[in-house]
């Protein structure tokens, strides 16, 4: 069980990771590759994935066992600024650090914790293991995550639109019970279902909350309880396979395929960018997309600060849900709702 304990401050201090971590989706989406559970929502991405990897992952197997820990080095705070800040980062990790972490994937892998050649090497903080490690790294998020980035940005948006209005509506408490199913706010503790017993203290700290594509049932925390606190949790996989076809097929049919998609991407609201990245389309597009879509009585625009920001009309959201209710089609107050 992990318990993660608040103080008021630490509610003042919530806040909301701004996009996907880089180096978070690389190292989950690695554990994806290797596991042989969600084919329905993974599938297709690890048969890709795997097509394009020329031995990057035997590295990474021996630094990221399939289950339990790995080392909170290669998830630096500063990977939510891309992958260059990220990687930087990691090159200068103390040596110290690096033999303490390495150490403990060791332990979990025998009664005798003796690390193999590699991560020896890796773990006397010497640069040349060092850029080994960054140059897999980098090929492997190329094979496996960058293709896809604009899909998970788009998920992580979504997510982000949930919170947001949930603590709109009723602060850090109603955001902290938004979360998904796999975490339970009773105040004033977070709780999850965890592979070990963890007591997280924020003592002020506050908390970043980092929804992940690729994270997938359980969590995730550093171990390391004096880094700074970040809270990686699952995204809704509302549709299925993850890569593949988009909802709403129907819908497409009925107001073209790019107009569906644009509908779809306002579905927890968004600025004109964020619905042209989410719909892969142009920002004229999405602008010209909108204002139909406008028109029609499916959308509302308000101009906020510098910025226009799409919502649906509750005829855009019937129309969404194939006029279903919206308990019938699955949805709840502060978003979908997957089992």
């Amino acid at each position: 069980m992990l318990r993660i304990h608040f103080t008021a401050d630490d509610l003042a201090r919530v806040r909301m990771a701004a996009r996907p971590d880089v180096l978070w989706e690389t190292i989950l989406s690695f554990h994806r590759l290797r596991d042989r559970r969600g084919a329905t929502v993974f599938g297709e991405w690890r048969s890709e994935t795997r097509a394009r990897l020329n031995g990057e992952t035997r590295l990474l197997a021996a630094l990221v066992p399939p289950r339990g820990y790995f080392p909170d080095f290669l998830t630096p705070p500063e990977a939510r600024h891309g992958l260059d800040a990220g990687l930087e980062a990691l090159r200068a990790t103390a040596p110290g650090r690096l033999h303490t972490e390495l150490a403990l994937v060791a332990a979990r892998r025998g009664s005798v914790p003796v690390l193999p050649g590699r991560l020896a090497a890796l773990a006397e903080g010497r640069s040349e293991p060092l850029a080994r490690l960054i140059g897999v790294l980098r090929s492997y998020y190329r094979a496996a995550v960058e293709p896809y980035w604009p899909h998970l940005q788009a998920r992580v948006e979504a997510d982000r639109a949930v919170r947001g209005r949930a603590l709109l509506d009723g602060g850090a408490d109603e955001l902290l019970a938004s979360l998904p199913p796999v975490l339970r706010w009773r105040p004033p503790v977070l709780e999850a279902d965890y592979p070990v017993e963890r007591e997280l203290h924020l003592n002020g700290r506050g908390l970043l909350l980092q929804p992940s594509f690729f994270c997938r049932g359980t969590p995730v925390v550093y171990r390391n309880s004096a880094l700074p606190p970040v809270l990686v949790y699952p995204v809704a996989h509302a549709c299925e396979p993850a890569f593949g076809e988009a909802c709403g097929t129907s819908l497409g049919k009925l107001v073209g395929h790019t107009r569906s998609a644009v509908l779809q991407a306002i579905r927890n609201g968004g600025t004109t960018s964020e619905l042209a990245r989410r719909a892969g389309v142009s920002l004229a597009s999405a602008s010209q997309h909108a204002a139909v879509l406008r028109e029609a009585g499916l959308v509302v625009t308000l101009r906020h600060g510098n910025a226009v920001l799409h919502t649906l009309t509750p005829l855009g959201a019937a129309l969404l849900r194939g006029g279903a209710a919206p308990e019938a089609a699955g949805y709840a107050r502060n978003g979908p709702v997957t089992s």
